[in-house]
């Protein structure tokens, strides 16, 4: 069911979305500052490229102190934010049928993920 519901994720609108992350990170990394952002990018433009299967972890321990938080809160207030309510209302409309609700549910981890990127891996599970 994984192998279809990517498949299917793809073909309606999953590829466009992981291009634009893709396009996005790469964006973010023409500054110096914006480099770890840029990668956050990319990290959630290949959770939305292929996200039945997937689930994210927390590291702890890879970054001194509070570096991860306060990373979280500058990525909440520019851009997790918006990222995050797109997913929510895509998320949503799609949870209307019955059928969209799989892919409604991938795009309400996505938002999850949205929110604090910084210190998350993309994991496969099973």
């Amino acid at each position: 069911m994984n192998f279809l519901g990517n498949i299917i994720w793809l073909l309606f609108g999953g590829l466009a979305t992981a291009i634009g992350y893709f396009f996005g990170g790469l964006a973010m990394m023409v500054t110096i500052i914006g480099i770890p952002f840029g990668f956050q990018l990319i990290k959630i433009g290949s959770l939305c490229l292929w996200p039945f299967g997937r689930t994210f972890r927390v590291d702890k321990g890879e970054l001194p102190g509070c570096l991860y938080g306060l990373l979280n809160v500058f990525w909440l207030l520019i851009a997790g934010l918006w990222i995050a309510l797109l997913h929510i209302v895509s998320g949503f409309l799609l949870c209307i049928t019955i059928i969209g609700i799989p892919w409604g549910m991938q795009h309400f981890k996505l938002a999850g993920f949205a929110l604090s990127p910084f210190g998350r891996n993309v994991d496969i599970v099973g």
